[in-house]
């Protein structure tokens, strides 16, 4: 098969490269129809992270067709159309069994290679999957569309994860591509204000046209009176920050009213800093989400009845051949991009 793989950092080199095998009763094989680029990859391609060690084919944001299964897979068949979890967990240690299946002790994340192990991921014609952590698209759902399935899921597990109640005022740090989709959910979910945060104006103007009820520049320097204005003298209820630095981070905290929280999804940097005196002072809670954990169907069911509407937030759709080109393009921030979907 072709697929695009990673022979050094910061170089993508499509080839041929050898067909993955069922190697599991359990294990299917899919033909890839679309996978996107996700941050981490793109984190990933200089090695910074440590966590995309080369040779690899990197990729875990996909969508396909079933070609073939193990003789113990029972709720699949050849032809399904499927998108699959970022994570593969065991579904047997302590954190599987109490439905924490993102903090599995065995956790593999496909299109990563680390210290402790390494699995080739979906930038290529095919992957092997194991069943448990495949999910059916809903009729309608194009490949390119469902191939974002795993950061709305991501999104979905962050709201999920936070304490919101109703009418609360949320905040969301960055207008990304997590940031977006998460302001979706927010707006299908709850019906307090929602305030979009995001240095560049473009993206501001994306999270307009998903209906905040304002975007704000977190380098005003009248922020802080307009963040008041906004929510009655206190500050936002709940934020939730995906960027994942320190100024993002620092710009999340000074906007969340006392007693607020604070959810903290992006990951870009291992280590940030953080104002002490006011998480303390101020008693709030900083609440960690971690990628994905059973949210695959709320988020395939939103998209499906269009409450989530990724279309806007897909830069372009090239071929897996220029995948190459593509990366280089998003890891040096050309254009803006927000989502770059290849097509094997």
């Amino acid at each position: 098969m072709k697929a695009l793989l990673m022979e050094e950092y910061k170089k993508l080199k499509y080839v041929d490269f050898p067909d993955p095998k069922l190697e599991s009763d359990h294990d299917i094989l899919v033909r890839i129809k679309a996978v996107a680029i996700c941050g981490s990859d793109v984190h990933g391609f200089d090695g910074s992270t440590g966590r995309r060690l080369p040779p690899i084919v990197m990729g875990h944001e996909a969508a396909g067709e079933i070609v073939e299964t193990g003789k113990a897979v029972t709720a699949f068949k050849k032809g399904d159309r499927v998108t699959f979890d970022s994570t593969i967990y065991c579904g047997k240690c302590f954190f599987c069994q109490n439905g924490q299946f993102n903090l599995c002790d065995d956790r593999m994340v496909l299109g990563v290679s680390c210290d402790e192990y390494r699995r080739h991921g979906a930038f290529a014609e095919y992957v092997v999957v194991p069943d448990h952590i495949c999910v059916p698209l809903p009729e309608g759902l194009p490949y390119e569309e469902a191939a974002c399935t795993e950061p709305a899921g991501v999104a979905a597990h962050a709201i999920r994860n936070t304490p919101l109640a109703l009418n609360d005022t949320v905040a969301v740090v960055g207008s990304g591509l997590i940031g977006n989709l998460v302001i979706q959910i927010l707006r299908a979910s709850i019906s307090g204000r929602i305030i979009a945060l995001d240095t560049d104006v473009s993206r501001r103007e994306v999270a307009k046209s998903f209906g905040v009820d304002a975007a704000l520049d977190p380098a005003d320097p009248e922020l802080d009176k307009k963040i008041k204005a906004l929510t009655n003298g206190r500050g936002a209820d709940r934020v939730f920050e995906a960027v994942g630095a320190t100024a993002p981070i620092k710009t999340a905290i000074s906007v969340v009213r006392k007693g607020g929280s604070v959810t903290l999804i992006g990951n870009v940097s291992p280590q940030v800093e953080i104002p002490l005196q006011a998480v303390v002072s101020r008693q709030l809670s900083l609440l960690g989400s971690c990628a994905i954990s059973g949210e695959y169907p709320i988020a395939l069911d939103l998209m499906a009845r269009k409450k989530i509407n990724v279309k806007p937030l897909l830069s372009a759709v090239a071929p897996l051949s220029e995948g190459d080109a593509w990366m280089n393009r998003l890891y040096n921030r050309e254009g803006n991009l927000l989502k770059v979907v290849l097509i094997p």
